[in-house]
């Protein structure tokens, strides 16, 4: 117990430095009409579990990922807000046009439709995974330097993930804040997601430069 109490609290410390940005972007996720509490929570948890895969991996197989290609992971929260953004100017013609009511049928239509509902799982997961290039710049020493403590650490991982979304959650249904957070929420997500794709994308430019 006296040994596991350390890797516990470097487990926990590790995870909240790596992951503070994720309360901001969950917020907006869950504040979005267009995204279940499940789909949210779904992709959070598929996009850090692929995140400690991922770590594992180059951690066990002693691979160094090399500067500048994580950035292009900023390519998929940057396409998600385009396509956010697009649709936003696409149902604000709509209401000018008379036809919001058909339109916001369609959408609980195909919110509805399984695939439709597997793809924001995923976006979620992708913005999730497109974000942790600081995880995988910590997991993968960690890993590395204690391999038999990676089955607890990613425990660790797992439950401090639940308690982000439920955070996130909490926040967006705050008696003060939540009102607030949902109101802009929607509109808000597709300028944060773009806005965090460009940030990643600028630790790509060093693959210009290299070139």
């Amino acid at each position: 117990m006296e040994q596991i109490l350390p890797i516990l609290g470097v487990s926990v410390v590790v995870f909240v430095s790596t992951n503070i940005d994720d309360i901001l972007l969950l917020s907006a996720f869950f504040a979005d009409p267009g995204f279940t509490p499940a789909q949210v929570v779904a992709g959070q948890f598929l996009g850090n579990a692929a995140l400690v895969i991922a770590s594992v991996a180059c951690a066990l197989l002693a691979v160094r990922v090399p500067d500048g290609w994580i950035g292009l992971l900023g390519l998929a929260p940057l396409a998600l807000g385009l396509r956010g953004l697009w649709a936003l100017r696409r149902g604000s013609r709509a209401r000018e046009a008379g036809v919001a009511d058909e339109a916001d049928a369609a959408d609980s239509a195909r919110e509805h439709h399984g695939s439709a509902s597997r793809f924001k799982v995923i976006a979620v997961a992708s913005v999730t995974l497109a974000n942790g290039g600081d995880n995988l710049g910590v997991y993968i020493p960690l890993f590395s330097s204690s391999p038999a403590h990676i089955p607890l650490h990613a425990a660790v991982f797992a439950a401090m993930t639940g308690a982000w979304c439920a955070l996130g959650h909490r926040l967006v249904n705050h008696p003060i804040l939540g009102t607030r957070i949902r109101r802009y929420g929607r509109s808000a997500l597709p300028f944060v997601l773009i806005g965090l794709g460009l940030w990643i994308l600028s630790d790509a430019l060093v693959l210009v430069r290299a070139g």
